[in-house]
């Protein structure tokens, strides 16, 4: 099998990358620390977010902290083991093995 077939489509988006790499290195993070870090608008998060909470990689919590409404990610055990497989076939195309 080609190292290409283990690129995966749903992360070729910087916002999407960015997403997934905040959460590998977070228990969970919540809407406006994502924004922040990654320089996103409030409308191109949410549609990352959706797209990758569609493909199963990442968990969405939503509750409340005091009377405020509070959106919290983290990645699914799927989202976990599929970013590392497209992070290993990108290093394993930048080094040609």
């Amino acid at each position: 099998m080609s190292i290409i077939n283990n690129i995966n489509k749903v992360f070729d988006h910087r916002i999407r990358l960015g997403i997934m790499s905040v959460l590998m290195v977070n228990e969970y993070a919540d809407f406006n620390m994502l924004k922040e870090l990654l320089g996103a608008t409030d409308g191109n998060l949410a549609s990352h977010t959706k797209a990758l909470e569609n493909a199963e990689y990442i968990k969405v919590e939503k509750q409340f902290i005091g009377r405020k409404p509070n959106t919290r990610y983290s990645t699914t055990t799927l989202g976990e083991h599929e970013f590392k497989k497209h992070i290993e076939a990108l290093e394993k195309l930048i080094n040609k093995q």
